[in-house]
């Protein structure tokens, strides 16, 4: 059936399918390096208890069947190898039926890891890709035309995505409607970049702008991707340099560069091979039992997409809400509210068993939220450094960290090395960390005279205590000091 393949699109999905598992990469890969302090059986929130209250069926995962630190280490190095095969398109030399497998098992794993992840995956984006993995098993080879009704599906996913980003905006905080959220965002976002201190001193006309152009991308470009070429390619190019411009000014792990893969699976083929010049050679068909599959994931997800359109509708619309615990047909979104200031929480360790007021307290650092006034703020998306931006969650709200916080100082306290691997150090002392305390502090981005004179990037004043100074004792927190 000619109507239900494509050959224009096939660079386009080869960009895309080759991006995606790329991000995969780097997503397992993540889990592999902090998933043991983070969730391992000892570390911060351990899986085993977390299985042991949630039943299988809210929250499915291969590691009901078994649980350990291996095996946790065996799905994620696994995936991440898994993925990097499919990123060198050693898949596709195989049957079709091995690619989708290949895919598949991509998506179990992930699943698995982000189903038992707890806070710590509670992210959007970790939904965004179980969602665009599960929908790239259905292409097909590079050896076939892809599939139209797949092709669309990215379409949908892409335009739920943006527009659920912009209607919670626009229902959200009134910075948005009145064009003065950049104003502070930049300087305010849970990671900024190595540029955001120059987009935060932008003039205030360019934030205007800046907020006016997300509008126009978010609310009414995702209705243009239903549109005949050009102009639904044209939708999607403005997306990406939307996207890139968000790249550039913050870290938000790979939701931005997952949104440019998708919004690349939309533009007009022939501008991919202007840029790629990668020929296809003779293509064929989707066999009978991909185009039956590709029919039936598309029924499923018109099915399943109730549940977000009447979300994205509802003047009470959830930020990020996946609606199954699949992670199948979500609904996304970020920053419904921005925040005016910036309340860091620097957590400090002193070697004395009951400090006093002549305690010497030393910082502990983490690998990229601000800290140290003259450091300058690091890129690391796509990367996804949890514990940091966890951190700026309970900069902004104690009760969202009560859970996560101080089983995490008790790790400090134990000195134990996986949750220490999460981190860039432990202060500075002439002994063993012995007691730990947190202070809040407000943080701004120093001024042009301030950078200039002195290499300092920020400019931090104490708000008050965090947490008040605590030690070990018989395995639990216990106050100190005098």
């Amino acid at each position: 059936m000619a109507w239900s393949y494509t050959t224009h699109y096939w660079l386009n999905r080869l960009v895309f399918e080759r991006g995606l598992a790329l991000l995969y990469v780097v997503a397992f890969v993540s889990a592999a390096l902090q998933g043991r302090g983070l969730i391992g059986t000892r570390g911060i929130l351990p899986v085993p208890s977390y299985t042991a209250r949630v039943p299988f069926r809210r929250s499915p995962s291969l590691f009901y069947a078994h649980f350990s630190d291996p095996a946790l280490l065996a799905v994620a190095w696994g995936g991440a190898a898994l993925a990097a095969l499919l990123a060198a398109g050693l898949p596709e030399l195989g049957p079709e039926g091995g690619l989708v497998a290949a895919w598949l098992v991509v998506w179990v794993l992930y699943l698995s890891i982000v189903n038992v992840g707890q806070v710590w995956y509670s992210f959007g984006w970790e939904s965004l890709l179980l969602e665009a993995g599960f929908l790239a098993a259905f292409l097909g080879p590079d050896r076939q035309a892809p599939p139209t009704i797949g092709m669309w599906l990215l379409r949908w996913l892409l335009f739920r995505l943006e527009l659920g980003a912009g209607l919670i905006k626009i229902r959200g905080d009134r910075c948005w409607r009145d064009l003065t959220c950049l104003d502070y965002h930049h300087e305010t976002q849970p990671l900024p970049g190595p540029l955001s201190w120059f987009f935060h001193h932008l003039p205030r006309w360019a934030h205007r702008a800046e907020v006016a152009a997300n509008h126009v991308t978010q609310l009414g470009l995702p209705w243009l991707l239903f549109a005949p070429q050009p102009v639904s390619g044209a939708a999607a190019a403005a997306m990406v340099v939307t996207q890139c411009w968000l790249v550039a000014s913050g870290n938000f792990s790979w939701l931005n560069f997952l949104t440019i893969d998708l919004a690349l699976s939309a533009l007009d083929g022939s501008w991919l091979h202007d840029v790629v010049p990668v020929h296809p050679g003779h293509l064929f068909p989707p066999s009978t039992a991909l185009e039956a599959a590709t029919i039936a994931l598309a029924a499923g997800v018109g099915a399943l997409s109730w549940w977000p359109v009447r979300n994205m509708a509802s003047p009470n619309q959830k930020m990020n809400a996946p609606f199954n615990p699949l992670h199948l047909v979500n609904t996304y979104g970020a920053f419904g509210s921005v925040t005016r200031v910036r309340a860091e929480v620097v957590v400090e360790g002193t070697s004395d068993a009951e400090p006093g007021p002549g305690s010497r307290w030393g910082e502990y650092r983490f690998k990229a939220k601000p800290g140290d006034p003259r450091r300058r703020p690091r890129q690391v998306a796509p990367y996804h450094l949890r514990i940091d931006w966890l951190m700026w969650f309970a900069g902004i709200s104690p009760a969202y960290a009560r859970g996560w916080f101080e089983p995490f100082v008790a790790k400090l306290l134990e000195g134990d090395r996986r949750v220490l691997g999460l981190i860039a150090g432990p202060p500075a002392l002439d002994g063993p960390v012995r007691c730990v305390r947190a202070r809040l502090y407000r943080y701004n981005f120093s001024t042009w005279q301030q950078l200039c004179a002195d290499g300092v990037w920020w400019q931090r004043t104490l708000l008050g205590e965090y947490l008040p100074a605590v030690r070990l004792e018989g395995g639990r927190l216990v106050r100190a000091g005098r």
